[in-house]
């Protein structure tokens, strides 16, 4: 061995920092800002319609608990179902002071629906076209009771029920044109005219309530032909003991035929509902990560065309010294770079969407901290796949073949 050999230096490649691999990575983003923005845009596409899905059926769920928490989930309800025959059934006339009998029960009200009383804007109708409105015989107590609000208007009261009064249901109210309520506003109820005196906010735990027009109970008897037989009755019990008043109810409203009353919880209905929103959402969150899978092919298929393109730059770097390792590094970073940016826009875009569509919504709007963080790490995941495949590739290519190529 001479002095010449023993004096030689090692050579060793030169290490890239943090802030060096983030600076080559980001190369072929700024030489080629376009295709960077089309490839990040089906990251963004993807990964926003994920936490789309997930904040409005987040938002959705906290509206549902608040609007349960503001009108309760005591209230059950006792309606006539039908005999043996399959007729309608009838319940008897005390079946309101029977049920106030149940210790647990801390309110009752009732409704009797008029089958065969049709309502109308004017007498000028014809007679075929009712809407599917329905007209109740109403207790006083039964906003309270249901946890109905008004949106124009009173509701009736003491005088007004024994006279040609009415409330409209939210749709009832839409579909006879009735807006703001005033002395002269009027509609048809079984030939007569009535004064609307109250219009209601939609009733979420009593959706019936919607499509009907309420009239005193008094003067639906004297006037309407009505029976005095109730059709539904709401009751509110003590949320303890809700399953053993649920248990009694059939029988204490109709003693002769438990098995011709039906009762049911509306907020179990409510929660029902809810749970097919999230069925439907599940499936929409599905879109999204085909969304997603599709714009992470987008991200491989801009970076192996990137490698093809760029033969030229990374025989001159491997020819300056460097290594394959760190040829793979530049790669897999900008590819990284170009999903983290289509990832950050996608959640940023998805936000945006939930809180607009919350605040139009009047919804409390609500993007859970996991969509988030799994959609950035969904997309890093689907960057270092995507990149993984062009940065082997060209890290293999040898300094001679790729500054010979044309």
């Amino acid at each position: 061995m001479s002095l010449v050999e023993v004096a030689r230096p090692k050579l060793s490649p030169a290490r890239m920092r943090p802030r060096d691999v983030m600076r080559v990575g980001a190369v072929g983003l700024r030489t080629r800002p376009l295709r960077a923005f089309l490839s990040a845009l089906g990251i963004a596409i993807g990964i926003a319609a994920m936490v789309g899905v997930v904040g409005l059926s987040s938002s959705s769920g906290a509206e549902l608990d608040r609007t349960l928490s503001a009108l309760g989930t005591n209230l059950l309800t006792v309606s006539s179902g039908t005999t043996l025959m399959g007729e309608a059934a009838q319940m008897p006339k005390d079946a309101e002071a029977m049920i106030e009998r149940i210790g647990p029960v801390e309110a009752v009200s009732s409704i009797g629906r008029m089958g065969d009383v049709k309502v109308y804007r004017s007498e000028q109708i014809p007679e075929a076209q009712t809407g599917g409105i329905a007209t109740y015989a109403a207790r006083l107590d039964l906003p309270a009771t249901v946890g109905a609000t008004l949106r124009d208007g009173t509701w009736l009261n003491a005088a007004t029920e024994r006279y040609p009064a009415a409330v409209l249901g939210s749709s009832a109210a839409q579909r006879l044109g009735v807006g703001a309520v005033s002395p002269d506003t009027q509609v048809v109820v079984g030939g007569m005219r009535f004064t609307v005196v109250g219009v209601l906010n939609p009733v979420a735990l009593a959706t019936d309530l919607d499509a009907g027009v309420l009239v005193g109970w008094p003067v639906a008897e004297s006037r309407l032909g009505f029976d005095g037989h109730p059709t539904t009755l709401y009751t509110r019990s003590d949320e303890a003991r809700l399953e053993s008043v649920r248990q009694v109810l059939a029988a204490t409203a109709n003693p002769e035929a438990p098995n011709e009353v039906d009762v049911s919880r509306p907020s179990d209905a409510l929660a029902a509902k809810q749970a097919t929103s999230q069925a439907f959402a599940n499936l929409l969150l599905g879109v999204g990560a085909v969304a997603l899978l599709v714009g992470g092919v987008g991200v491989a298929n801009t970076m192996v065309i990137s490698v093809l393109e760029r033969r030229a730059e990374i025989g001159l770097r491997r020819s300056l010294g460097a290594t394959r390792g760190q040829i793979r590094t530049q790669f897999l970073a900008e590819s990284l770079l170009l999903s983290a940016l289509g990832g950050g826009g996608g959640i940023l875009l998805g936000t945006g969407v939930t809180m607009g569509y919350a605040l139009y919504s009047g919804w409390p709007s609500v993007v859970p901290a996991w969509a988030t963080v799994g959609g950035l790490v969904a997309t890093l995941v689907i960057g270092a796949a995507a990149g993984l495949y062009p940065a082997i590739r060209a890290s293999r290519l040898s300094p001679t073949e790729a500054l010979s190529a044309p």
